[in-house]
């Protein structure tokens, strides 16, 4: 079994998902043991509370330096012996010693079809903003693993939703998430909870 972390600075919708999906059996020999959060206060850690999960708050505004911030977050990790970390919302960037200890290893849902809408810059409602603003017709979610490079590392799953004439940014977020980001999530952990993702370079295959 498995020990996985989530990663939150928010309200937790994706940890939610999560949350449930292993409930439900759909999260195969993965347990989460561990939430973090980057910010205190937020609804996510209430979540966690709920379901009985053990929480910690590294406030990030709080160093003063990444790496010392990376070095505590490595710190959690290692003490809880985690297989698996999945960014759900987390908005700080990882340092290198995060990402080189734990290669091929963290998880992370962004709300774009990557290589749209992604990098630097692009989280949250601005994903959104710049899709509609973009026109295009489709767009998505994407789960991938993290590596040095922002929203670079390798695709595990992608899927996409029409953008209505009247969408907004916020019900284009509500959709993408509910239709795309929590039913995708889970699906990821689970194939790396069962050793069913190879990574050959910068792609990643799913194998039966």
């Amino acid at each position: 079994m498995k020990k996985i972390a989530v990663l939150v600075s928010g309200g937790g919708t994706n940890l939610q998902a999560l949350i449930d999906a292993e409930r439900d059996g759909i999260i195969k020999n993965g347990k989460i043991t561990l939430v973090i959060s980057s910010r205190p206060g937020v609804y996510a850690l209430e979540r966690a509370e709920k379901a009985g999960i053990k929480s910690i708050v590294l406030e990030r505004k709080k160093y003063a330096l990444q790496a010392d911030f990376d070095a505590d977050l490595l710190n959690a990790l290692k003490e809880h012996d985690i297989d698996l970390v999945v960014l759900a919302g987390f908005l700080t960037i990882l340092g290198d010693t995060i990402i080189s200890e734990y290669k091929n290893r963290i998880i992370n849902v962004h709300p774009s079809l990557i290589p749209s809408f992604c990098g630097k810059g692009f989280y949250g409602l601005k994903v959104h903003e710049a899709a509609l603003s973009r026109g295009v017709k489709l767009t998505g979610a994407t789960v991938h693993l993290v590596n040095e490079i922002a929203d670079g590392g390798p695709i595990l799953m992608q899927r996409a939703v029409e953008v209505m004439e009247d969408d907004t940014p916020e019900t284009l977020q509500k959709r993408v998430m509910r239709e795309c980001e929590h039913v995708l999530l889970p699906l990821a952990v689970s194939k790396f909870c069962e050793d069913k993702i190879t990574v050959k370079g910068n792609i990643a295959v799913i194998n039966p």
